[in-house]
C-alpha cells in the first residue's frame, strides 16, 4: 500500500481536516489544527505530505513519525507537533481500516468499557454558568470544567480573589456535591496571585486547577503544590514527551492534560500516558476540537490505564447535537449516557466522515483568531 494524495479541508467553525489516500482505496482522516493558526499548520502539512510522505507506506506509522520529527533540524513546537499529530491520525486510521478493527485494538485492547467525559461551561458570568451547570448536571455529567477568572494584573486585591471565589461556590451550589468541578485558570494568574486564589479554593473540592500558571512558568508547580491540597492539572501547551520530561522530573503535577492533535497525535499521547503513568499521575485528555479529534482521543482513552477523564469540545447531548454532526454520517458513535461514552469500536478511529458536507462547508470563507486582551492600562492580558 502506498500514499498516493492528501486534502486539507478548513471548515467551521474552527477545525483543520486532513484526508489521506491510499492506492488500495483506503483513506484516512486526521484533524491537525491549532486554533487561530489553521492556515500556519495547513502549510506545514502540506510540506511534510509533499517532501516526504506520498509515496510511502502508511503502515509504517512509527517509522513516519520519527522521520517527520527528526528529520527537522528545528523540531516541536505547537506548529509543527500539530501537523504531525494530524497526519498520525490519519495513518491510524488507514491502518485499523486496512485490519477492520478499532485503533484500540492496535494499541493493546481496551482497558476500561466506557469513558467517563466531561464538558467546558465558560465563566465569564455567573448567571450564564450556573444555567449551564445545570443542563450538564441534568443531562448525566458526572464533572464540568469552568473557567474562573477574565485577564488578572500580577498580583489583585481581596475583591478579585472573592470573585474568583464566589464564581466556583455558585457553580458548586447549583451542582451539588456529587459532581466534580474543574477550575481552568489558563495561565492568567500570576504564581504570586495563584498562592492566594489555590487556598481560598480548598473548601470546594475540586476535580483539578488547569493550568494555574502559563506553560513558561511551569518551574513553580511543586512551589504551589506545596502550598495547596487542589490537584494540579497542566499540558495542553505541551508538545511532545520532551516537553513533559521536566514537567514529571521535578513533581507537584497530579494531571496531565496532553491534545492528540497538539502533542504528535495518538503515538506521542500514548508514549506520554505511559511515562505520566510510572510517575503516578493521571491523564485527562485535552480536546475542545472537533469530531476527528475526539474520535481520535478516544481510541487512547479506551486504552491508557492512568484515564482520568476525557475532555471534548462539542455537545453530544441531546440530538441532534451540534457543529460536528455536519460532518459525520453517524452521529450516534458519540452516544452520551449518564456521563460516559462508549469506546468507537468501527474500524480505524471508529467514524464516517461525510466527505461532501466537508467539501461543501469548506467553501466558507474563515478567519477565527483569538482576541486580544488588554488591562485598564492598556498592557497586554493573558487570554
Amino acid at each position: 500500500m502506498q500514499i498516493t494524495d492528501y486534502e486539507l479541508f478548513e471548515v467551521p467553525p474552527r477545525w483543520l481536516f486532513l484526508k489521506i489516500e491510499t492506492d488500495a482505496g483506503t483513506v484516512g482522516w486526521g484533524e491537525p489544527i491549532v486554533e487561530g493558526r489553521a492556515r500556519t499548520v495547513r502549510t506545514a502539512v502540506e510540506e511534510v505530505m509533499n517532501s516526504y510522505l506520498v509515496g510511502e507506506d502508511p503502515h509504517r506509522i512509527e517509522d513516519h513519525w520519527q522521520a517527520m520529527y527528526r528529520s527537522c533540524f528545528y523540531r516541536g513546537g505547537p506548529v509543527l507537533m500539530s501537523a504531525i499529530a494530524g497526519i498520525d491520525q490519519a495513518l491510524w486510521d488507514i491502518k485499523g481500516k486496512s485490519f477492520d478493527i478499532p485503533v484500540y485494538e492496535l494499541l493493546g485492547g481496551q482497558t476500561r468499557d466506557r469513558i467517563r467525559v466531561y464538558q467546558w461551561i465558560g465563566g465569564d458570568r455567573v448567571a450564564e454558568i450556573g444555567s449551564e451547570a445545570e443542563q450538564l448536571a441534568d443531562a448525566g455529567y458526572t464533572a464540568l470544567k469552568m473557567d474562573a477568572s477574565n485577564q488578572m494584573r500580577h498580583l489583585e486585591p481581596p475583591e478579585a480573589v472573592d470573585e474568583i471565589v464566589e464564581r466556583v461556590r455558585h457553580v458548586r451550589d447549583v451542582v451539588g456535591d456529587g459532581m466534580d468541578i474543574a477550575v481552568d485558570f489558563r495561565g492568567r494568574i500570576s504564581k504570586s496571585l495563584a498562592k492566594r486564589v489555590l487556598t481560598a479554593l480548598e473548601e470546594f473540592d475540586l476535580l483539578f486547577v488547569e493550568e494555574p500558571v502559563v506553560p513558561e512558568n511551569l518551574e513553580y508547580l511543586p512551589e504551589l503544590a506545596r502550598t495547596t491540597d487542589v490537584p494540579m492539572a497542566t499540558g495542553e501547551r505541551l508538545y511532545s514527551r520532551w516537553d513533559f520530561k521536566p514537567l514529571f522530573g521535578r513533581g507537584g503535577i497530579d494531571v496531565v492534560q496532553p491534545d492528540v492533535s497538539h502533542a504528535g497525535g495518538i503515538s506521542e499521547l500514548v508514549r506520554i500516558a505511559a511515562t505520566a503513568e510510572t510517575h503516578d499521575v493521571a491523564v485527562a485528555p485535552n480536546c475542545p476540537l472537533g469530531p476527528i479529534a475526539l474520535a481520535a482521543s478516544l481510541q487512547v482513552s479506551a486504552y491508557i490505564p492512568n484515564l482520568l477523564i476525557q475532555d471534548h469540545g462539542f455537545d453530544i447531548y441531546p440530538a441532534p447535537k451540534s457543529a460536528a454532526d455536519h460532518y459525520l454520517r453517524d452521529s450516534s458513535v458519540f452516544d452520551f449516557n449518564n456521563g460516559y461514552l462508549s469506546p468507537l469500536d468501527g474500524p480505524g478511529l471508529g467514524l464516517e466522515i461525510d466527505e461532501a458536507a466537508v467539501r461543501k462547508r469548506s467553501q466558507q470563507n474563515l478567519d477565527w483568531s483569538n482576541p486580544i486582551w488588554r488591562h485598564e492600562d492598556g498592557s497586554i492580558a493573558e487570554w
